[in-house]
């Protein structure tokens, strides 16, 4: 608890719509469940549990050591805006990555669940489930223009 809130300058709320800052802002709310202004372990843990997931005391500490100090508002946006400059992966990249999944606009559900669970940063069984809880599956093949639209972000304006 003797961290200091870091210093960004509020150029950062420059990256972002004003759109995507009011759900930010909406999003912080519902996060900081005690109202103090800051998000802590056990704010993320009452998070999650509301929406069905509960976590660990280790996973909310983990959470919450990414940040180098309280996470307060604008630690929250400078965070997000941090993990799209860095961690996250292009629109392109990732749908040629489904496109070679895809034959006639369709995946096959175990392929993907196996490459999943295989390659590259690995998913676990857990979180696969998870996952294709939000796909749309049928007779063992995925929609693959579904698919797309869920993990691609649309441009601001688009429908």
């Amino acid at each position: 608890m003797g961290k200091k809130a870091k210093k960004s300058g509020s150029n950062i709320f420059s990256l972002f719509s004003q759109k995507q800052i009011q759900e930010f802002k909406e999003a912080f709310g519902i996060i900081d469940a005690d109202k103090d202004g800051i998000i802590q372990p056990n704010d993320l843990k009452q998070a999650f549990a509301q929406i069905g997931r509960p976590v660990t005391d280790s996973e909310t500490a983990g959470m919450v050591g990414e940040a180098p100090g309280p996470i307060n508002f604008t630690q929250m946006v400078t965070m997000f805006a941090e993990k799209m400059a860095g961690a996250a992966d292009d629109d392109k990249v990732i749908l040629m990555a489904l496109s070679a999944f895809e034959i006639d606009g369709k995946i096959d559900a175990e392929m993907f669940r196996h490459s999943l669970m295989t390659w590259g940063e690995k998913f676990s069984a857990q979180e696969v489930d998870d996952a294709f809880a939000e796909f749309s599956v049928d007779g063992g093949v995925i929609d693959g223009a579904h698919l797309k639209g869920l993990l691609v972000a649309k441009k601001e304006g688009e429908e």
